[in-house]
């Protein structure tokens, strides 16, 4: 027992009344199937895109590198956890994204949540006022924490609307201080993307710097999978969790960007340094990814086929262009209810609800990877648009 053990308990409480509590329930992976409970169903749940996570390449690469190097880089980079290994996939992966250099992190949320602090004590340093912060109203929640982390009011601009940014830079034109535009290439819940051409074009004419998200991205769209925003990013982040099959995240740029993050980042300076497993996942992952375009065809199509079906149905998937399709379900108990009704029919999705999306707009959140077939497919789809019509 705890002395806030009773406030704990009330807060849940609350959130079990209000349907949005969450518990941890531990899977198995056996022959590409997904077993929890006792029961084997199909994966439209995970972010492993592109089934990188059960690639050859990438089990033997970082089991070697484990034998070979350690379990452990044993320090922060800035003290002695900077091995060769980091440089290499570090100048890799920048290589990868079109870049003058790379920086590795642990994970996407603490990359995000730390970046943000130290972009915006810039402003504050060279020019004595805050940042202004431009930020797509649906960015992660990692990037809104870093915001706040950093003391920043947001200028929120309606999701993906361009012309409401642009009104907003117009507005915010004579304040002083730098300027900076924050959204993701893709969104994790929604599936859309967000136009970065124009997002470009538009930070150039406010003189913004241009900070793009691309976590669901790498590694699915673009040329050889590289993302939406190569040569159009001052500051890319992306993850080596999802398509890339492994764990980490990255951040893109220029040299001078990577060594200011370096020495201002407190999650970079402050944490342990990826191990070496970790690094020869993501080192394999680079070499595998630039051949997948077959299989990034496959996704796509699969997931424009899904779309088809649900729309046909009289379904809404809001603005999904991408290989994650939203079912939009509106309250958090229906949608909780279609989510358990289908790992009854042998699916695994998860319903997502406030407030990691607008109250409202509860979902199921279904992540496709490029292992289905056409016949999984219309299973799903099939199992989706009765499951939704029962419940309703």
């Amino acid at each position: 027992m705890s002395l806030f053990d009773n406030h704990f308990t009330a807060a849940l409480s609350e959130r079990e009344t209000a349907g949005t509590r969450r518990t941890l329930r531990p899977v198995v992976r056996q022959d590409g199937m997904i077993v929890r409970d006792g029961r084997r169903m199909l994966d439209v749940s995970s972010n492993d895109y592109l089934g990188l996570a059960d690639h050859p390449l990438l089990r033997e690469r970082a089991a070697d590198w484990a034998l070979r190097f350690g379990t452990g880089a044993r320090a922060s980079r800035l003290v002695s956890g900077t091995l060769d290994l980091h440089r290499q996939v570090e100048t890799k992966m920048a290589a990868f994204k079109g870049c003058e250099d790379a920086i590795l992190f642990a994970s996407g949320w603490q990359a995000n949540a730390s970046i943000m602090p130290a972009l915006c004590a810039l402003s504050v340093a060279r020019t004595g006022a805050p940042m202004l912060v431009f930020s797509d109203r649906l960015n992660h929640a990692s990037l809104h924490h870093g915001c706040a982390a950093a003391g920043v009011r947001q200028i929120r601009f309606r999701h993906n609307d361009l012309f409401h940014l642009e009104s907003l830079l117009n507005h915010e034109a004579e304040k002083p201080g730098l300027r900076m535009i924050v959204t993701e290439s893709v969104f994790s819940m929604d599936g859309d993307r967000a136009d970065i051409p124009a997002l470009r074009a538009l930070a150039d004419r406010a003189g913004a710097f241009l900070y793009i998200d691309e976590a669901h991205a790498t590694g699915v769209l673009g040329p050889k999978g590289r993302g939406l925003s190569c040569g159009m990013a001052d500051l890319t982040m992306g993850t080596c969790s999802k398509a890339l099959g492994g764990m980490g995240a990255y951040v893109a740029g220029s040299k001078p960007l990577c060594d200011y993050l370096a020495n201002h980042a407190s999650g970079f300076i402050y944490s342990t340094a990826l191990p070496p497993a970790v690094l020869g996942a993501i080192d394999a992952a680079l070499d595998v990814v630039p051949s997948l375009d077959e299989e990034r065809t496959q996704l796509l199509g699969q997931a424009e086929r899904l779309r088809t079906m649900l729309h046909n149905a009289g379904l809404s998937t809001a603005d999904s262009t991408t290989q994650i399709v939203p079912v939009l379900i509106g309250e958090s108990e229906r949608a909780m209810t279609v989510a358990a009704r289908l790992e009854d029919a042998g699916f695994l999705t998860v319903a997502i609800r406030p407030p990691t999306v607008p109250a409202g707009t509860a979902r199921l959140r279904l992540a496709l990877h490029a292992g289905l077939k056409d016949a999984a497919i219309d299973r799903l789809g099939q199992a989706v648009i009765a499951l939704t019509r029962d419940i309703a």
